[in-house]
């Protein structure tokens, strides 16, 4: 018990919340990027499809998870 929360209820929490918040700024990295590069629209798009396709995984963790328990 840390702080009154078990180990499963402090590593769901972080799983959830934490994971998101590295997926936002993660996010703003590959904008960043995009913008310093002067990629253009096509170029942002690869960016975007190419460096942030692995957060479909855990979107799609998330909504899975979410039926599966309705």
């Amino acid at each position: 018990m840390i702080f009154g929360f078990t180990e499963a209820q402090i590593s769901g929490f972080f799983l959830t919340y934490g994971v998101g918040a590295f997926i936002a700024y993660m996010l703003f990295i590959i904008g960043q990027l995009a913008w310093e590069s002067k990629a253009g629209r096509f170029g942002t798009f690869v960016l975007f499809l190419g460096l942030g396709v692995g957060f479909l995984g855990f979107l799609a963790k998330l909504v899975i998870q979410w039926w599966l328990e309705k």
